[in-house]
């Protein structure tokens, strides 16, 4: 069954609103400085939500949607769609929010989600050094979100 696209500009808004763009840096074993650096985008929703998620996919034309069980805390379940690929970012989802830009303060973690998806193309991500200046982007990022993170 073929989904209807969305308005372009809907889907910015609920960007705005529901969106995540997160750097991760952690451990990995088997590459060579030992640390990865990842690169997401999601939007979660409650399991009666999906069908806005789907639409949202069909019009981006990127990555997938994920069914999350949170049972266990007591929560409804949950779907998550999300892009990962460097080049989902490049051609697709930084294009589209370039057209059409983010109106709230999440255009600032975009800005600096922009920079990162840049380092990563550029293979920045590879070096000791290149790795501190996504430690330096994902402090930037965290401290225009919403977290407290003084606590």
């Amino acid at each position: 069954m073929k989904l209807s696209k969305l308005n372009p500009h809907y889907i910015a808004g609920f960007i705005d609103g529901e969106g995540c763009f997160a750097i991760s840096i952690g451990r990995h074993s088997t590459l060579k400085n030992r640390i990865e650096v990842k690169l997401e985008f999601e939007i979660e929703l409650r399991a009666d939500d999906r069908m806005i998620l789907e639409r949202i996919k069909e019009t981006l034309n990127c990555d997938n949607i994920y069914h999350l069980s949170y049972e266990r805390y007591g929560w409804r379940p949950h779907v998550k769609y999300k892009v990962s690929k460097l080049s989902d970012f490049q051609e697709k989802l930084i294009p589209f929010l370039k057209k059409y830009q983010l109106q709230a303060k999440k255009k600032n973690s975009f800005r600096i989600f922009c920079e990162a998806v840049g380092l990563v193309a550029e293979k920045k991500h590879l070096s000791p050094e290149g790795i501190q200046m996504f430690r330096m982007l994902q402090r930037e990022m965290r401290q225009n979100g919403k977290k407290d993170n003084n606590r």
